[in-house]
């Protein structure tokens, strides 16, 4: 019987192990994918803790997957075997609550994410829905594409929506794994690029991503060095700190918009004042949708925006998911399941 092999905590809070499994065959509108690489995300770390609820164990959690199709499931229209295809935080939508109905499907409210809703790819092979599917374009690797699928798609998608034009001074909140790639996404896109980190050890890495700025946040106010540039359209606030998202708004220019991307459960201390006050706002922006990562991945591809990863064999997944808590990993951390 055909196997494969899989990354699963047993409990909540445990530690992964390599098992073996049967080798599943994709249902009715579904594919098989043998993966090639998969993003270790901090949103796994939710996962692991079952700190989102409906949480089942073992589990096997990641959603920056690349890799191939190996098996078509019946019903499965405009897809191929041996196609190179990426599965990122959308996994697929009901389709028939209102913001599907609607449209909007990465807000869909039974939203099936890659190892929540069902078996992610910490492993050598995964079952997804060809909704959930996106082209991986020649010009990347599968290491390249992985951290796309979630990373990525997040901070170009948000940029791209952000109603900021080319020319538009916009911000970049925080250099890590989400940042970094917002640097390389605001500067390809067009806009004066400030970067914005803790201290002026990330400085020399934010000018080569391509700022035009850098602001030391722990050396004055961030806010202050915003509008002595003229104020930010958009500050795009990667930094899972609200401390540090509150005191980069009062940097916005006139109906400027923070968005906030780092998932922090601590309020934002801004006051009705400030938001009244130039016609400021904040937003929230969620990941993308299948066509979101599609159209992320092409730009990357096109642009030469290319994540910063290490890269480690399945085998070692605890070591690597500690790295990335720890904050250790530039920047994103890999897995290559054919290496474990």
């Amino acid at each position: 019987m055909p196997s494969m092999r899989v990354a699963q905590v047993a409990e909540p809070g445990g530690r992964f192990e390599i098992v073996e499994r049967e080798l599943p065959q994709p249902a009715l509108g579904h594919v098989r994918i043998a993966v090639e690489a998969a993003g270790v995300c901090h949103s796994d770390e939710a996962f692991v803790q079952s700190t989102f609820p409906g949480v089942r164990f073992p589990l096997v959690t990641g959603h920056e997957v690349a890799g191939r199709i190996d098996a078509l499931g019946e019903g499965v229209e405009g897809w191929e075997t041996g196609e190179r295809v990426e599965v990122g935080w959308f996994g697929g939508n009901c389709g028939h609550c209102l913001p599907c109905r609607e449209g909007d499907f990465i807000n869909c409210r039974n939203l099936q994410v890659p190892g929540w809703a069902y078996d992610g790819g910490y492993a050598t092979h995964m079952i997804a829905p060809a909704t959930a599917l996106a082209r991986i374009p020649d010009a990347l690797s599968a290491v390249e594409a992985a951290p796309l699928g979630c990373a990525g798609v997040t901070t170009f998608s948000a940029l791209r929506s952000s109603g900021a034009r080319p020319g538009d001074l916009v911000a970049v909140l925080g250099i890590g794994g989400l940042g970094h790639l917002g640097v390389q996404y605001a500067a390809k896109l067009g806009f004066e690029t400030v970067a914005v980190a803790r201290g002026r050890g990330k400085e020399e890495l934010a000018l080569q991503l391509g700022a035009d700025h850098y602001i030391d946040s722990s050396a004055g106010d961030p806010a202050g060095a915003l509008q002595a540039l003229g104020g930010a359209k958009v500050v795009l606030a990667t930094a899972a700190s609200a401390d540090a998202m509150s005191a980069a708004f009062d940097g916005l220019a006139h109906r400027g918009r923070l968005i906030a991307l780092g998932a922090v459960g601590d309020p934002l201390r801004i006051s009705p004042s400030q938001l009244i006050s130039g016609a400021r706002s904040v937003h929230g922006h969620p990941s993308g949708t299948a066509q979101d990562v599609e159209d992320t991945l092409a730009f990357s591809a096109l642009s030469g925006v290319r994540p910063m990863t290490e890269t480690v064999p399945l085998s070692e997944v605890n070591d690597a998911f500690a790295r990335m808590l720890s904050g250790a990993a530039r920047f994103r951390m890999v897995l290559l399941p054919e290496g474990g």
